[in-house]
């Protein structure tokens, strides 16, 4: 676990002008209607607890999937996504008007694509809101090489979807990247052989809970431990004399005596060894 690299300011900058207006509108019934205004202040306590803020711990699992929001799952199923053109696993977490509404990345990556889609404003728990209503979708590659879509929904309350990247920018896992303002939902695609660790009705916080595990990430981690361990201990091989690595540095003497054996001495010949050829007079 690490914690988040970007600050929290414990209330999200999105609600600030609200929480103003909700505390100004409480304080001047209060003078006007003295007990009457508790009303205003109860509004003024949801508004503050709609745009909180907190930070989170960001697992550091290669292969995982964050939540990208606080929520209560919805969907859990194959589908298709109309965002990269492919079939998927798709999760959907639904925010109600009592969850953080701070969106924040799933996984490490690079933004491939970015599309806003102007929309209805139905029920963010119905199936039909995804391809209906206003949204904004996020196309990113991992950099193991996996595209993972997430796309923001607006819901039946919520009329802002706020987005801060754009394609070719970098996003890291926990990442604050938007914010949708008062009831949404996040819809996530992943490649079909991710696994799921989460199931419908299962409840959700952004960052600090996975959602699946990338299988195919798992399994490039997995290659280079493999290949090491199939891979011998290193030798220099000469002629029919091998001689290993260590030795080799420590002696480089062993290696050329291994490569360049001294000659053998020529056959001897009995006849023609025994007496010198006769002088020439």
């Amino acid at each position: 676990m690490q914690k988040p690299h970007y600050p929290h300011p414990i209330l999200a900058r999105e609600g600030w002008p609200h929480i103003a207006i909700a505390l100004t509108l409480a304080l001047v019934a209060t003078l006007l209607f003295g007990a009457w205004s508790l009303i205003f202040w109860l509004a003024a306590v949801f508004v503050v607890q709609f745009f909180r803020d907190p930070p989170r711990h960001v697992p550091q699992q290669a292969n995982a999937v964050l939540s990208p929001a606080d929520g209560r799952i919805v969907v859990v199923e194959k589908a298709r996504d109309p965002y990269a053109d492919r079939d998927a696993l798709k999760i959907s977490v639904f925010m109600n008007v009592f969850n953080v509404h701070s969106n924040r990345s799933p996984v490490d990556g690079r933004i491939r694509h970015a599309e806003y889609f102007p929309g209805k404003f139905v029920n963010a728990d119905l199936d039909k809101a995804s391809l209906e209503n206003e949204r904004n979708a996020l196309v990113v590659e991992t950099d193991q090489g996996v595209t993972v879509t997430f796309v923001q929904v607006a819901g039946l309350v919520a009329r802002r979807i706020l987005c801060y990247v754009k394609p070719g920018e970098r996003l890291a896992r926990g990442q604050r990247y938007g914010f949708i303002r008062f009831g949404s939902r996040v819809d996530v695609y992943l490649p079909l052989d991710a696994q799921p660790r989460v199931v419908i009705g299962d409840k959700v916080s952004a960052t600090s809970t996975i959602l699946a595990d990338l299988a195919r990430v798992g399994a490039a981690l997995a290659a280079p431990s493999a290949a090491a361990a199939a891979t011998p201990a290193p030798s220099v091989v000469t002629g029919a004399v091998p001689v290993s690595a260590a030795v080799a540095e420590l002696v480089p003497g062993a290696v050329a005596a291994a490569a360049d054996p001294a000659p053998a001495a020529p056959a001897r010949n009995d006849a023609t060894d025994a007496a010198p050829p006769a002088q020439e007079r």
